[in-house]
């Protein structure tokens, strides 16, 4: 179970048919789409600011790095629970843990930290995360 002195929270997805591999169970690229697509939809529902309010600012968010354990493979018709929580939010960027369960067994399936980070989308460079950005992320 992930931990941390921020929320964390869930996002439940399920296994579709175009993300199965030769080995019938999920490519292990897709791990890295279930995790930013329970993100990208966690950034407006729970805390208040959503991937496109970073954009109508001029700023977004990019992978630096990404840290990942794959423990047990899920397959198709399978159910996961993606859970996410802030490690460290700060000026230079935002480090999230990560957790995929299987929703039936309970088990973790893979788990890891993304390093973001925040970009000016008009020069494409980094730069600061905003106090304001900060506040709202640090729940």
């Amino acid at each position: 179970m992930i931990q941390n002195q921020y929320s964390i929270f869930e996002t439940e997805l399920a296994v579709r048919p175009d993300d199965i591999d030769m080995f019938n169970h999920v490519h292990n690229s897709k791990y890295l789409d279930y995790v930013l697509a329970a993100r990208y939809e966690q950034m407006e529902r729970c805390y208040g600011m959503s991937w496109a309010q970073f954009t109508e600012q001029g700023f977004g968010w990019v992978v630096a790095k990404v840290t990942i354990s794959f423990k047990r493979p899920l397959k198709i018709g399978e159910t996961m629970v993606v859970r996410t929580g802030i490690l460290e939010m700060n000026e230079k960027g935002s480090n999230v843990q990560f957790e995929i369960v299987n929703k039936a067994t309970g088990k973790v399936s893979s788990d890891g930290v993304f390093d973001y980070v925040m970009i000016d989308l008009k020069t494409q460079r980094s730069c600061k995360v905003n106090e304001e950005m900060i506040k709202a992320y640090s729940i």
